[in-house]
């Protein structure tokens, strides 16, 4: 495992909630990575640690490869992937989300 694989690793299950995207929460780079944000928010989550992909490129395809999936923003909850932006909405929509968060 390369050290951008053991860092991706470390961070997401170091912290309950990481999301990995484009800018930052103050800030977002693109519409996506900013729903994926309010979600976040609207859902009640805390002390949400985001990564700003854009400055790493290798930190930038290293979670594409940690976790096969090719588009960025990627929420992990306690470790787990949970998915993209439109995964996201869907969840907050059922409320999965919600109780995934304050779980």
């Amino acid at each position: 495992m390369s050290d951008v694989q053991n860092w991706i690793k470390e961070t997401v299950t170091g912290n309950p909630v990481v999301l990995f995207m484009k800018g930052t929460a103050q800030f977002p780079q693109c519409g996506f990575s900013g729903k994926a944000i309010q979600l976040l928010k609207a859902s009640g989550a805390e002390n949400i640690v985001t990564v700003n992909v854009l400055e790493d490129p290798e930190v930038r395809q290293g979670i594409k490869d940690y976790s096969n999936w090719p588009t960025v923003p990627q929420l992990y909850v306690k470790g787990e992937f949970v998915g993209g932006s439109d995964i996201m909405t869907e969840m907050y929509e059922s409320g999965e989300l919600q109780s995934l968060i304050k779980g």
